[in-house]
């Protein structure tokens, strides 16, 4: 999986890894059960602090996409959990990015219509936009 970081932008490194990481999970470019790289072998390949990618990492973990052992390192869970503030913290942001959408004079139809080609192709979700 390629992993796109913007070092020159607002967005901390940390969260960057870890939205890449849920978009290579939801893509299915990580499969359940599979092994992500070592704290300190991904810090190395994107040339980035370790103390970043555990960041990321524990972030993941606590979300619940990732497990963590000691003996395997760290795995994509088989089935992510769902926490029951989820769907609380799902609809405000989504209720933001409609907002700034309607905002922006974007009608219900192209929003509609961007999210369904986004829910069939998330990595590709910010073209055209």
């Amino acid at each position: 999986m390629l992993i796109t970081l913007d070092m020159t932008g607002e967005e901390p490194i940390y969260l960057q890894l870890r939205n890449e990481i849920v978009l290579g999970i939801g893509c299915g470019l990580l499969a359940a059960g599979e092994a992500l790289p070592s704290v300190r072998q991904l810090a190395e390949d994107l040339g980035i602090n370790a103390m970043t990618v555990n960041k990321a990492y524990t972030l993941l973990k606590d979300q619940g996409f990732i497990e963590i052992d000691r003996r395997q390192g760290a795995r994509v869970r088989v089935a992510a959990q769902r926490t029951p503030h989820f769907p609380v913290l799902w609809q405000k942001q989504l209720s933001l990015l409609i907002a700034e959408a309607r905002a922006r004079g974007l009608e219900k139809e192209e929003l509609v219509a961007l999210c369904a080609q986004i829910f069939e192709n998330p990595k590709q979700g910010g073209e055209g936009l």
